[in-house]
């Protein structure tokens, strides 16, 4: 299996995961690169995305899988040629590894505050982390649900920053997935007065059940 890793940044984090799909396709077909297809009468490209990113979220790590129907060499440059900005090449390889075994992923979820980071902000954040339980509001198939999602919250680390807290953390990636942004919605609903003016989240690495880079 081929794999591209690539950065989504800027303004890209506003595309979706279906136009992402077609841009990356139609950056192959630009740089003379023959994606491999379906059969019938309405032939597809053999491209996925390991674990889609939400939109408004920027990445250091995306994946995409692809079949080829030839086996001359790719290069980033190859890609990065024909990509808009804030879509970055970083490797392109092969890879015998099942997705199944991308389980954490390495995300930093940044808090910012017009005012200034409250008082004890970042201990009082901490402690909510590091309880027994997490209860967020949590869309599903069924609709919006409570969802205990503590368990899926490996290890977090805070530091203060000007007029903002930086959460480290390693999140469960999948079978379920934590979207990190439901921390910053656990503060808003436990804390409020922590509650921060903005927040973004990067997803910057993806790890298997050692903790070790997934690629």
């Amino acid at each position: 299996m081929h794999r591209v890793l690539f950065e989504k940044t800027g303004t890209a984090i506003w595309m979706s995961h279906l136009d992402l799909m077609r841009l990356m396709q139609r950056a192959f077909r630009r740089a003379g690169v023959l994606l491999h297809h379906s059969q019938g009468y309405t032939p597809h490209a053999y491209v996925s995305m390991l674990l889609p990113l939400s939109v408004g979220m920027e990445s250091h790590c995306e994946i995409m899988e692809f079949e080829l129907d030839t086996q001359e060499p790719i290069t980033p440059e190859t890609l990065n040629r024909v990509l808009p900005e804030g879509v970055h090449v970083l490797a392109v390889y092969d890879s015998a590894r099942k997705g199944k075994e991308l389980v954490w992923m390495r995300v930093r979820l940044t808090l910012e505050y017009d005012a200034g980071v409250p008082e004890h902000a970042a201990q009082r954040i901490a402690a909510l982390l590091s309880g027994q339980t997490l209860i967020v509001e949590k869309r599903t198939k069924r609709g919006m649900e409570e969802t205990d999602v503590r368990p899926l919250l490996h290890a977090c680390e805070i530091t203060e920053k000007e007029n903002a807290l930086v959460l480290d953390a390693i999140v469960s990636a999948q079978n379920p997935p934590l979207n990190p942004m439901l921390l910053a919605a656990a503060v808003e609903r436990y804390l409020p007065e922590c509650k921060p003016d903005f927040a973004k989240c990067c997803r910057l690495e993806m790890l298997d059940s050692v903790m070790a880079e997934f690629q």
